[in-house]
């Protein structure tokens, strides 16, 4: 029986219905046909080249028309009859003759190797879409191999998480990437972007999971996210800390419904000089003490640590607006007659990113202090 190529679901909404159709149809047809070699009609279709290249690729089909020839001696002559396509730049001659061949030879132990240069001649003629169909077929339907030195499945996959956006299909190719090529991956990347896929899906325990495993990569550049350390860090905090906001009462009266309120509230708080008071609002996650330069010592950290040991006798005042360098996710707020050892401090503010509670999520929070004059 010829085996029809499974085509996945997930890959095949990326496409325009116009597209699957002539995908599927084009895949079909070869299902039903024989090797080029074996179908003296297509000879003129393939033998199209300069009378040189014409010698040298009628050659090549003769010997691979020997039933004699082991797969390894098919494989050396096929591999050639491509690269003579590819020194032409004919993409389609060598889409259409692999295709042929794999689906005329489906026992073929080299036919993971054959569709992934008919995916790269698809890359080659922009169809991104297409090549992605066939990396993701390559991956769950054929068995790997090595060429070169590098696994076609890893050379697919790295593919495929460039070229597939559907968050559920990505999640199946981090994990496979992980729990197959963890020594040859950037892993920190991979388990972040895992994550990023898992949270997409809505799984936040899975997100969770990754995030974990991300964070020890502590000082690790993913490309587009340059705050994923604290962005992980952040989330995962939250998920263990949520007994410190389960209670109503503690959740709203930490967190505010925006920045004016929570700036209107420290405000006032300063100005009634209850520093006590203004400490009770800290934020029970990853609330932070440090100068500019010091990496920082976490809620957990801080011990003994109180506002009051460096509150001053005086009125502490504030800027009338926030600092420099505050946007739409954070704020700092100057303020200052603190102490004679560190007068200056920047109060620091969040907005919550915190999907899996409802209640917090998007409010904001105090969230650290800053020592000393900001550079």
């Amino acid at each position: 029986m010829i085996r029809v190529p499974f085509v996945p679901v997930s890959i095949v909404r990326l496409l325009k219905p116009l597209l699957v159709l002539t995908v599927v149809c084009f895949i079909l047809m070869m299902c039903v046909r024989s090797a080029p070699s074996d179908r003296p009609e297509y000879r003129g279709y393939y033998l199209d080249a300069t009378s040189e290249q014409r010698e040298v690729i009628e050659e090549l089909f003769s010997l691979l028309s020997k039933e004699s020839n082991s797969n390894d001696e098919n494989f050396s002559i096929v591999r050639e009859i491509a690269n003579q396509y590819s020194r032409l730049n004919d993409n389609y001659r060598i889409i259409n003759f692999l295709s042929e061949w794999v689906n005329a030879h489906q026992g073929d132990p080299y036919n993971s190797y054959y569709l992934l240069r008919i995916a790269d001649c698809h890359l080659r003629e922009e169809s991104k879409a297409i090549a992605a169909l066939y990396f993701d077929l390559i991956v769950r339907n054929y068995p790997d191999l090595i060429v070169r030195g590098e696994s076609i499945h890893l050379a697919c996959l790295r593919q495929l998480i460039t070229l597939v956006s559907n968050a559920r299909a990505n999640v199946w190719y981090y994990e496979k990437l992980i729990s197959r090529f963890s020594d040859k991956i950037d892993l920190a990347q991979a388990y972040f972007m895992l994550g990023q896929a898992e949270e997409k899906n809505g799984n936040w325990d899975n997100a969770i999971k990754a995030y974990k495993n991300f964070i020890p990569f502590y000082g690790a550049v993913i490309p587009g996210f340059p705050d994923a350390y604290a962005y992980a860090k952040q989330v995962v905090d939250f998920y263990n800390a949520e007994k410190y906001y389960a209670m109503q009462a503690t959740k709203f009266d930490r967190t505010f419904e925006n920045l004016p309120a929570l700036i209107s509230t420290m405000k006032k708080t300063l100005d009634g000089g209850d520093t006590q008071q203004l400490w009770r609002y800290r934020a029970r996650v990853n609330f932070f003490a440090r100068s500019w330069t010091q990496i920082g010592m976490e809620d957990e950290e801080l011990g003994n640590f109180s506002i009051s040991t460096l509150s001053s006798s005086g009125r502490v005042q504030y800027a009338a607006d926030l600092s420099e360098g505050s946007g739409s996710n954070d704020a700092y707020l100057r303020t200052w007659g603190w102490s004679k050892l560190t007068s200056i401090w920047y109060l620091y503010f969040r907005k919550i990113y915190f999907p899996i509670d409802p209640d917090i999520h998007g409010r904001w929070e105090w969230a650290g202090i800053y020592f000393g004059e900001r550079f």
